[in-house]
């Protein structure tokens, strides 16, 4: 049988790394192909801020998940020190004394593989399988090729491969600035965003398209709205645009769930209702909204919380709450009599405007023989008293 062996750091496992799996799987066609993770890289460390080993090793598995033929091992992640390759093999080679081992590399380490740790115990036991790229010098390649062969009997492949322009140093900085969705595979960039691996900051465009699903056609173009008040609100009062985009994008996520799938929500959540929210579901998705924000997109507090605040509102909301709660309420599809007035008041005075906002809330309540929460009460009368 073949088995061939494809091992590195994947901090994070991105698509060029999906890629050459692919490639390794097409060209070479083993019985089994072995990702494996490594613990600590043997010749560098790992980057401040990684996930752990068992994080990666989850990494992977969404990552290669879909490769024929691929198994995911955990063997460098047990072990403790440093992952050298020697180390890997020689237990493979226990294990599958009948198998031919194919290790597989890229040509940049390829020309350097005499400094590897028992290079020559690896030349004994396994077929060099060497990915190389067209800008590659096929010269030299095919020269050290012939030099190892002569010199160590080695069994040396050569695959051509054309790799993504992409490596992980790369994918983590763009993550931290927000970028690098395009990089990954769709459920590792999910993962890592909820996880907040590398300091990972949403990527705008592929939160939208997470959040599109959950809503009908109107609150699509309410939910835009809402983005683009806030994001203004945002610039105006002080308070951070990108936080106030993706509280926007989110504050309604759960808003299409029926009575029975909210209350699902907050067993799952732990949300504990008190008899007013039961009684009002339109009350529950702010607050299984912003529960569902964390689980899913792993938000700050701070954005939790003005997602939880922006149907009823409270006394004392920071900036961002009332920014929120604010640009819901004015936002442009929004369309009733006073509408305008609040809206140019949110741009000259927060306060005063949700002062103005919570007391049209209150009346348009009032007008539809529905009981008002406690906490927009509370919010009216708190504001109010600050005029």
């Amino acid at each position: 049988m073949k088995t061939a062996i494809y091992g590195g750091s994947f901090n994070p496992p991105h698509l060029g790394h999906v890629k050459a799996a692919a490639t390794v799987r097409e060209l070479l066609e083993p019985d089994r192909l072995l990702i494996i993770p490594t613990n600590i890289p043997p010749h560098k460390e790992l980057a401040q801020g990684s996930p752990g080993p068992e994080q990666r090793m989850e990494l992977c598995r969404l990552a290669f998940g879909d490769i024929p033929g691929a198994e995911l091992s955990d063997m460098e992640i047990k072990r403790e020190g440093r992952s050298y390759s020697a180390d890997t093999v020689s237990i493979l080679r226990r294990d599958y004394p009948e198998d031919e081992l194919y290790l597989v590399i890229g040509s940049d380490m390829f020309l350097s593989f005499c400094h590897w740790y028992k290079f020559q115990y690896l030349l004994d036991n396994c077929v060099l399988t060497v990915l190389s790229r067209e800008e590659d010098d096929r010269r030299e390649l095919e020269q050290f090729k012939a030099e190892l062969e002569e010199k160590y009997s080695a069994k040396v492949l050569l695959l051509s491969h054309e790799p993504l322009p992409m490596s992980s140093e790369d994918v983590r900085d763009r993550l931290r600035l927000g970028l690098g969705s395009e990089l990954l595979p769709e459920a590792v960039y999910g993962e890592i965003i909820r996880r907040r691996y590398y300091e990972a900051e949403p990527e705008l465009t592929w939160l939208r398209r997470q959040v599109i699903p959950m809503l009908s056609s109107e609150r699509i173009a309410h939910t835009a709205g809402c983005e683009h008040e806030a994001v203004q609100l945002a610039k105006l009062w002080g308070e951070d645009p990108e936080k106030a985009a993706v509280a926007g994008i989110l504050h309604d996520s759960t808003k299409n769930l029926s009575y029975e799938e909210q209350l699902i929500l907050c067993d799952k959540y732990g949300i504990i209702l008190d008899n007013a929210q039961r009684e009002n579901p339109k009350l529950l998705h702010a607050i299984t909204g912003a529960a569902l924000a964390k689980d899913l997109f792993g938000v700050s507090e701070e954005i939790s919380q003005a997602i939880r605040w922006h149907t009823t509102g409270k006394p004392d909301m920071s900036t961002l709450e009332k920014i929120i709660y604010l640009a819901d309420y004015i936002e442009p599809t929004r369309d009733f009599e006073g509408v305008e007035q609040l809206r140019e008041l949110a741009h000259e005075d927060l306060d005063k405007a949700l002062a103005l906002g919570l007391e049209m809330s209150l009346e348009e309540l009032r007008r539809q023989n529905v009981e008002p929460h406690k906490d927009t009460v509370e919010a009216c009368l708190w504001y109010n008293s600050r005029q």
